[in-house]
């Protein structure tokens, strides 16, 4: 089954979605709410369920900078886990809007790269602007799954 542009707009635009979600169940339930939210983000648009997904967090480093694991990637948007103390919780950072902007796209059957920007605003109005690239593959039942994901502020000469 081979993916569209129309599919991987639609996956870009629900991940944005989803961040806003994690964003207000912290707000409205606690770190208990945006766990939950992000533990099923994750499962419904990552490929953890297909094996190591490829994760390169923005405000990851260290030992820890590479997220192939389910566990890793919560961390990252939730926080609050003693195994990555370095982790402040990227999705509970009060987002309310989440733009992408293509760069380019390549198609191969069910693999697709997107790579461009993605800008982010939270409720204050401050605007964070990151490169990303999103590796996608569909799984056997068909499901657009985030298969590489990687994020990084744009580099300041």
């Amino acid at each position: 089954m081979a993916i569209t542009e129309k599919e991987i707009a639609g996956a870009r635009k629900a991940w944005g979605e989803a961040l806003i979600a994690i964003a207000k169940a912290y707000e409205a339930d606690g770190i208990d709410g945006a766990r939950s939210v992000a533990s099923d983000v994750l499962d419904a648009a990552y490929g953890y369920n297909m094996g190591d997904v490829l994760f390169k967090p923005t405000l990851a480093s260290g030992e820890k900078t590479f997220r192939p694991s389910k566990k890793g990637a919560l961390s990252y948007f939730v926080g609050h886990d003693d195994d990555y103390p370095l982790d402040g919780g990227f999705g509970i950072k009060g987002w309310r809007e989440c733009e992408s902007e293509t760069s380019a796209v390549f198609i191969e059957g069910d693999v697709a790269m997107w790579m461009g920007w993605v800008t982010m605003t939270d409720k204050d109005g401050n605007v964070t602007k990151v490169d990303k690239s999103w590796g996608y593959k569909k799984d056997a039942e068909g499901t657009l799954r985030i298969v590489l994901h990687h994020s990084s502020l744009p580099y300041q000469p």
